[in-house]
């Protein structure tokens, strides 16, 4: 098993914690404090999907046999991931209605007191100053919290596509990194080779080398002879004559 496909995983496992975490938090704070807990869990979201992306290249470049159980975790981490994602989605939505609920509550409050009048009539009629004045701030609390709401929104939107560049722009880097992965091992090989060449092509140059010297010490040999033949020669002629 790669030893940076473990790490990846030990990471993305210490990041899944933390979301469930974060997330169970979420429901009970308020929208002041809901926003910025928001925008981390979805920035902690993103990066727990670019170690997946991470893991996804790093066992597509495995052999066969030790590709095919990472694949299977993989597909376990995609699913764990989008559990993730719906729980968050599921605890910022309930933070916003039960502030929402309760505005709404206390305005059905208030119209209790009023048979045969609906909810929305407490906005414009009135009993008196002190009914138009309760109308009035009920009417500005709802205003504030819409604006609020919408505000929220907007900010989480912002976030999104920040998050979706980013998540594109790493995706592009890993992808990048794994071409030149790539690059450099094709290039390792290729210097594996042409090392192994260098070596016999040196091996051939030593058996040359040495036979050269052999040759050359048995053609002083023959030399050595003939002079030595040619001395004989001579040295019996001159005895004869």
């Amino acid at each position: 098993m790669s030893s940076m496909f473990d790490s990846y995983e030990r990471e993305y496992c210490d990041l899944s914690t933390g979301i469930s975490r974060k997330t169970q938090t979420l429901s009970s704070l308020s929208a002041a404090e809901k926003d910025p807990k928001l925008q981390e869990i979805q920035a902690d979201v993103a990066e727990a999907k670019a170690l997946i992306t991470r893991m996804d290249l790093e066992a597509r470049s495995l052999p066969v046999a030790a590709k095919t159980p990472l694949l299977a975790k993989l597909r376990e981490y995609k699913e764990d991931l989008n559990k993730l994602k719906r729980d968050m989605t599921k605890a910022a939505a309930t933070g916003v209605n039960d502030e929402a609920r309760d505005e709404l509550l206390s305005r059905a409050e208030l119209g209790s007191s009023l048979p045969g009048f609906r909810l929305f009539k407490l906005l414009d009629v009135s009993d008196g100053p002190s009914s138009s004045s309760t109308s009035a701030g009920q009417r500005e609390r709802l205003l504030q919290t819409h604006e609020q709401l919408n505000m929220t929104g907007d900010r989480i939107r912002q976030g999104k596509q920040t998050l979706l560049e980013t998540e594109e722009l790493g995706v592009s880097i890993l992808q990048d990194l794994h071409k030149q992965r790539e690059t450099i091992s094709h290039a390792r090989e290729h210097l594996h080779d042409a090392d192994d060449s260098i070596g016999r092509a040196r091996k051939v140059l030593t058996s040359m080398s040495r036979r050269a010297m052999t040759n050359k010490l048995i053609l002083a040999l023959i030399i050595m002879l003939l002079l030595a033949s040619i001395g004989i020669i001579i040295y019996f002629k001159v005895i004869k004559n």
